[in-house]
């Protein structure tokens, strides 16, 4: 359980420093029988460090209370 919690704290640690990714579709402008004009279209996923450091708290939980039996 020690072991899950240092990772979690981990993963807690990376979405607090990177709040976010971009990533990229095709989006179709026009097509006209088999004639298609498509464009890149640039998309970003984002949340808030909040977020991150409330699974750093959750995985200190896990750290804490892991193996004590």
């Amino acid at each position: 359980m020690k072991q899950a919690g240092i990772y979690v704290m981990i993963f807690g640690l990376l979405i607090t420093v990177y709040t976010g990714f971009k990533y990229v579709t095709k989006e179709e402008i026009v097509k006209i029988g088999e004639f298609e004009v498509t464009a890149d279209k640039t998309n970003r996923l984002e949340w808030s460090p909040m977020l991150g450091v409330a699974v750093i708290v959750i995985g200190g939980v896990l750290y804490a209370v892991g193996n004590k039996r």
